[in-house]
């Protein structure tokens, strides 16, 4: 008897799609409820140095694939926030198809935690665009697996200021290396995006005396922002605005083969993960003399806070090490100089060679 051959695929299918040429992810989850409609998918990309951790998100994708390529490149890019703060993490992240002003109900929630609870402990999951304290809370009723639940049941509560301080620090780290000193004083930054973590980032630069220039889709953001810093400019575009530092803290991939010619900062560095469209283009941002701090090391304030919660830490030992993210752009940085290669590989390397000794034990 012969096999009849398989037709061929018009596009990978998923398990192709989890593959990657140094760390394939480990568990992709597809989760649905009938009764609640939830759907949704959780990507544990790397268990090497310890349980994933990584936010839930939801959004109204387009399709699954949409989603699933979300999930995918999110949690990779948590293994390597988590191995680059020096965290016994690996990295994971769950999104929920749907618009979350519809779609949002205890029901689903409860739904949702039962499927992190089937993970045993390997996922653990936080709030994301979309989601927020409240709706840990409920998570947190089936299963201790979570992070950010509200303060009022004994969590650490939102992590927009923590991820705007580690911004901060990153930033002040690469104003170091671009002007020979850490003071933001003067400097002028233009933050893109001004939810809790570009709102708490505007307040940061501001005690530290830089000028700032905001923007953001939202109108009622734009006001708020306006109305407790009145001395902040609000701009239609910031990205190629005349500033010394771009800060992009809305949705990633803000950077790309147009934008990337049109920024006139020499620091990009913010909150957004995923900020480059494509990796290669912090080749032309080097070429173009700036400097990159890798998203993924900018804003690990948040993870630092996730974890420090699962852990027991007190706020002022989370505070201490997300202050120390200063310490580890530092390295990027001084790795990439000495290395001769750009911070995005010089990141990735110092987290490689972290994740490998781990496999190897």
């Amino acid at each position: 008897m012969t096999s009849e051959a398989l037709p061929p695929t018009a596009t990978p299918g998923v398990f192709d799609n989890v593959e990657h040429a140094d760390f394939p992810h480990q568990r992709v989850a597809f989760c649905y409820d009938r009764r609640t409609g939830l759907r949704a998918i959780i990507a544990i990309h790397s268990l090497a140095l310890g349980p994933a951790i990584g936010g839930c998100r939801i959004r109204p994708y387009a399709d699954e694939n949409a989603a699933l390529a979300d999930a995918l490149r999110l949690s990779r890019s948590m293994t390597y926030k988590a191995a680059s703060a020096g965290l016994d993490h690996g990295g994971g992240k769950a999104v929920i198809i749907g618009d979350p002003a519809n779609v949002k109900s205890r029901e689903l929630f409860e739904a949702f935690g039962r499927f992190v609870e089937e993970q045993g402990g390997r996922y653990i999951t936080a709030c994301d665009v979309g989601t927020v304290c409240d709706d840990m809370d409920i998570i947190g009723g089936v299963t201790r697996h979570v992070a950010f639940r509200s303060t009022a049941v004994g969590g650490s509560g939102d992590s927009g200021l923590n991820t705007a301080l580690g911004v901060l620090q990153a930033m002040r780290a690469g104003a170091e290396a671009q002007w020979g000193t850490a003071e933001l004083t003067g400097r002028t930054v233009g933050v893109e995006g001004l939810g809790k973590v570009g709102y708490n980032l505007v307040s940061l630069l501001h005690a530290e005396g830089a000028q700032v220039v905001a923007t953001d889709v939202s109108a009622a953001a734009i006001e708020r922002t306006r109305t407790e810093f009145p001395e902040v400019r609000i701009a239609e575009s910031v990205l190629d605005a005349p500033v010394d530092i771009y800060a992009p803290c809305a949705l990633g991939g803000t950077i790309d083969t147009t934008t990337v010619e049109r920024i006139t900062a020499r620091l990009v560095c913010g909150g957004a993960n995923n900020q480059l469209a494509d990796p290669a283009l912090e080749n032309t941002l080097a070429g173009r003399g700036v400097l990159w701090v890798p998203d993924y090391v900018a804003n690990a304030g948040g993870l630092i806070q996730a974890a420090g919660e699962v852990a027991g830490w007190t706020a002022d030992a989370t505070s201490k090490d997300v202050e120390a993210v200063f310490d580890t752009a530092k390295r990027v940085i001084d790795f990439a100089r000495d290395s001769g290669v750009t911070t995005g590989v010089a990141s990735r390397q110092l987290a490689d060679q972290r994740i490998r000794a781990a496999e190897s034990d």
